[in-house]
């Protein structure tokens, strides 16, 4: 597991670069959209397993819909996206849902919450990219939730003493925590030094410093979720992580403070 991680984070660390870095806006999105749906189906697979596909394939279609508005700068047009979310399973299953009511209730939920938890974080990315330096903030951001990620990982493993809450994720420990933080403000630091595309100050102590408890927080909301279906990993598909969703659980909490940190202050 240990080996399978680091494999594929040598393989993806340079292709993202590239996509992020130099290569054309258009291939960039496409990923971004195609890993919403990715991260989006594993999560109807975790509370909604039997989400008929109708559902499934209006979500999708909105989500599309969504990137595509954010790509064309009609940012307006994004709560009727939302409330389509909301308001089309709710009618659909008014009028054929025939389970139980708490099944029904479960899969209404799963359908509505799943575009608001996955697709609209990362569609916000392309918000995000289309900013001054956006690309450059993009890869900030990376570097700094999977900083916390590593360093937490290997904090938790050398120090990790106290359970952080042990009810939801029991290897989980403060001592992770706290060296997953030091690690993302050393990582801020030396990015920052490097690119310069921001000063070092206060404000990005404290963005990296909320967006670090943010990301941690998104980590257990998903761990949540997988120990109430009794599962490990939301899929299979990136060997040693898990599945899409196990990669960007937190990064999916820390993108909307983020964008609403280059806006108040960039």
């Amino acid at each position: 597991m240990h080996l399978k991680r680091w494999i594929t984070a040598i393989i993806a660390i340079p292709i993202l670069i590239y996509i992020i870095g130099p290569g054309p806006r258009w291939l960039l999105y496409s990923i971004f959209f195609l890993s919403s749906l990715a991260a989006l189906s594993e999560f109807y697979n975790i509370v909604s397993n039997e989400l008929p596909r109708y559902i499934r394939v209006l979500n999708y279609t909105l989500a599309f819909l969504l990137f595509l508005i954010f790509y064309m700068n009609q940012i307006l047009f994004a709560p009727g996206i939302i409330a389509f979310w909301a308001f089309i399973p709710i009618a659909y299953y008014m009028f054929t849902y025939s389970k139980t009511e708490s099944a029904t209730l479960d899969a209404m939920g799963g359908s509505v919450l799943g575009p608001i938890y996955i697709v609209l974080p990362l569609a916000m990315m392309v918000l995000i990219d289309k900013r001054p330096s956006g690309n450059m903030w993009l890869f900030f951001l990376l570097a700094v939730i999977f900083a916390n990620d590593t360093g937490a990982y290997y904090a938790g493993k050398l120090f990790g003493r106290h359970k952080l809450y042990e009810k939801v994720s029991p290897k989980k420990t403060w001592e992770g925590a706290i060296g997953g933080l030091l690690v993302s403000l050393l990582t801020a630091y030396v990015f920052l030094r490097i690119l310069r595309i921001h000063v070092f100050d206060w404000h990005i102590f404290v963005l990296v410093l909320v967006m670090t408890i943010i990301a941690q927080i998104g980590d257990l909301a998903e761990s949540m979720l997988k120990r109430h279906k009794g599962i490990k990993d939301s899929g299979t598909m990136l060997p040693g992580h898990g599945g899409f969703l196990d990669r960007i659980d937190g990064l999916l909490f820390s993108i909307p403070i983020l964008y609403f940190f280059l806006i108040w202050t960039v």
